[in-house]
């Protein structure tokens, strides 16, 4: 079996209503979803996080060196690609533009045995996992406690088990934010808090602070990604847990993470840091150091799919014990109309829990007809 043809689908929907999360307005969602065939008959599918017209062209410049090579040999692929561009990609774009190819090697290799992808990792520890829901930003118009407690208390409603609300705001608008969001949802849920950095350790701390009384689950990317140092002074002067890791690539980053013990919980985005083949071995890696791993998911059915594919395999957070403390699992609630409607079965959540894939590869079948429907451009 060859690969024959690698393409690329970058996809774009209006939105309904502009949302804002710390550092800029959306008014739109777009998608850069990867497609190889082989000589086979197997199609495999894969998505990249980040700018899609920049990692579409990523995919598109390693595309002539994959093509005649063995799908099933994706360990290889992804070494002798990260190797050759390792002079200028070792972080960011080009990790992007590999890991949505890996995905979709993955999602190949999967088909040809038969089997999802979790099997072929050495899974499944688990067949269902347990959602917070991310949502929470701020919108044109109106009072954003108001709005946000209102849209809070919904989620707790559907069966969440924890909310993520947004902050980056500044600072007093942050605390009253956080304090109507826990006042809707009550103590029982859970309640974290996503900066996406827009802060120094400074004013992270002082937030920090004021918000610590509302019983916080964690505090993510508190400071911008490659300030670690803010990091472990963050993590020092507080008792929230701190999270981050989305913008951080491969294990060779998160081994920077994890040996200065920067934070409490890794977050890496499958689809960004290196797809299936390289989030398994970051995974293994924070369990060695004892470090919490939750993956940031934000993007389509694609990347829900390969998330929990990877959910699967993800070990317990504690050691062997009546009550582990599992994994959760990102489930994005604001509006997306590319997310669902590319699959022909939506993944969805029951009362906030959401079921494995169990199909061959990923688990999904793509609906062709709404690529063409959302093609950018």
């Amino acid at each position: 079996m060859k690969i024959t043809a690698i393409r690329t689908h970058v996809l774009e929907a209006s939105l309904a209503q502009p949302f804002a999360y710390s550092r800029a307005w959306y008014a739109s969602r777009m998608a850069m979803l990867v497609e190889i065939e082989t000589s086979a008959g197997l199609t495999g599918w894969g998505e990249c996080y980040g700018p899609a017209w920049m990692t579409e062209a990523v995919v598109r410049s390693l595309a002539p060196s994959l093509i005649g090579l063995d799908p099933l040999s994706s360990e290889h692929i992804w070494q002798d690609a990260y190797a050759r561009l390792r002079d200028h990609g070792q972080k960011g774009l080009v990790v992007e533009g590999l890991s949505g190819i890996d995905i979709a090697l993955w999602d190949i290799k999967g088909k040809h045995f038969g089997v999802p992808c979790h099997r072929l990792m050495g899974g499944p520890l688990r067949t269902e996992v347990r959602a917070y829901a991310t949502g929470l930003y701020r919108r044109e118009g109106g009072n954003p406690p108001d709005y946000l407690a209102e849209e809070a208390a919904g989620y707790a409603a559907e069966g969440f088990h924890a909310v993520k609300l947004k902050v980056g705001f500044g600072i007093a608008e942050d605390v009253a934010a956080a304090r109507a969001v826990r006042a809707a949802i009550g103590p029982e849920i859970g309640l974290m808090v996503d900066a996406n950095h827009a802060y120094d350790a400074m004013a992270a701390i002082r937030l920090g602070r004021l918000i610590e009384p509302l019983d916080i689950g964690w505090f993510e990317e508190p400071v911008p990604p490659e300030d670690l140092a803010g990091y472990r002074a963050v993590k020092a002067a507080l008792t929230i847990p701190i999270a981050g890791g989305e913008c951080e690539y491969t294990r060779l980053g998160f081994r920077e993470v994890l040996t200065r013990g920067a934070m409490d919980i890794i977050q890496p985005d499958t689809c960004a840091a290196g797809g299936l083949s390289e989030c398994k071995k970051i995974a293994d890696m924070a369990a060695a150091f004892g470090v919490r791993y939750n993956p940031h998911v934000w993007g389509t059915g694609i990347g829900l799919a390969a998330s929990l594919q990877l959910m699967a395999v993800l070990p317990p957070h504690t050691p062997p014990s009546l009550a582990p403390a599992e994994p959760v699992f990102e489930f994005d609630r604001t509006e997306h109309p590319i997310r669902q409607a590319i699959l022909r079965e939506p993944i969805e959540h029951r009362r906030g829990m959401i079921r494995i894939p169990d199909g061959p590869g990923l688990g999904i079948e793509i609906d062709c007809s709404a690529l063409d429907r959302f093609r950018a451009g």
